[in-house]
């Protein structure tokens, strides 16, 4: 499922309905802007807003990202696909590398959108790495979150880090671990190009793992103390009970990537206000209905009833018709 999902050729039915996007630049901190690709109605304060963020190696155009966005415009909301830093060919806008604790992004974009904008109801959606920081954002939030913060939505979220990254290491994903770190080792050369002996490369193609890269690369850069700290202080699942807006956490038992037992901790079980979808296939973000159209991609679908609602949907492990 999750390779089929990476692969799978969607159709213009899926693809074809966003019209063209107008960029903006969110400056997050000093000398860092992320990219946002947005698609606005008519009347954009009039409407409820969607933030979409992608997960490692991915970007605004990842095709899980065009396929909610569509989605969620045909339904009437102002829709931004942001790239995180570095992502989406933004290497040039940051002159640091991305990472799952820069929840705080996040919450500035939150803040712009609120102060500028004028905007009167927001949500959050993450895939994976996405997932973990918008549920960070929201746990960090806590009781202080706006109230114009109508909820937040996680895919698959890698909210245990340490979890995950173990998961990816067992032999049977072998696969997923290769494209990860050739794609993280790419930006590295991309980064080290635009600013010369600030990412040195040295002892980088002995890097074989994704633990192996964030101990080496991601910790010190981040100023973590090495790569079991940033997992720690970078994983959702520390502030996951302080979640105070409705939140939707779609999961599938069969996830390669994240293991199911997260989902089953107390601080998940035990915050009323998270709804978690947990059907027993999907793999990681995928997801494929065996119904067409609207549904044929079922979390997306889910993502946007849920955001429809504007408050949590039935307490209840849905499975894929």
């Amino acid at each position: 499922m999750t390779l089929a999902g990476a692969l799978w050729r969607r159709s213009a039915l899926h693809l074809g309905g966003l019209p063209a996007a107008e960029d903006r630049l969110f400056e997050v901190e000093p000398g860092t802007q992320l990219l946002a690709r947005c698609q606005w109605q008519a009347r954009p304060r009039e409407c409820a807003t969607l933030v979409v963020v992608h997960g490692l190696e991915g970007s605004s155009e990842s095709a899980y990202m065009r396929g909610l966005a569509e989605k969620a415009f045909a339904s009437g909301f102002n829709v931004l696909r942001v790239n995180q830093r570095t992502c989406g060919g933004t290497e040039g806008l940051t002159p640091t590398l991305y990472g799952s604790g820069l929840s705080g992004d996040y919450r500035a974009i939150l803040e712009q959108l609120l102060e500028h904008d004028r905007l009167p109801a927001l949500f959050f959606a993450g895939y994976s790495m996405g997932g973990n920081l918008v549920l960070k954002m929201a746990g960090e939030l806590g009781a202080a979150a706006p109230p114009e913060l109508r909820g937040v939505c996680a895919v698959c979220p890698t909210m245990e880090l340490a979890a995950c990254v173990d998961a990816i290491a067992r032999p049977g994903n072998m696969l997923y671990q290769r494209h990860f770190v050739r794609g993280l080792k790419a930006r590295m050369r991309r980064k080290a190009q635009l600013s010369p002996g600030r990412f040195p490369l040295d002892g980088l193609e002995r890097l074989r793992t994704l633990r192996e890269f964030d101990d080496a690369i991601t910790a010190p850069h981040f100023g973590y103390r090495d790569a079991d700290d940033y997992y720690f202080r970078a994983s959702a699942c520390r502030v996951v009970q302080q979640v105070a807006v409705p939140a939707l956490i779609l999961t599938a038992q069969d996830d390669p990537v994240v293991p199911f037992r997260i989902f089953e901790a107390p601080e998940v079980r035990g915050n009323r206000q998270i709804t978690l979808l947990a059907p027993e296939r999907g793999g990681h973000c995928a997801f494929i209905s065996r119904v067409a159209g609207w549904e044929r991609f079922w979390a997306e679908a889910r993502v946007v009833e849920f955001c429809m609602n504007g408050a949590p949907i039935e307490r209840q492990a849905v499975r894929q018709k």
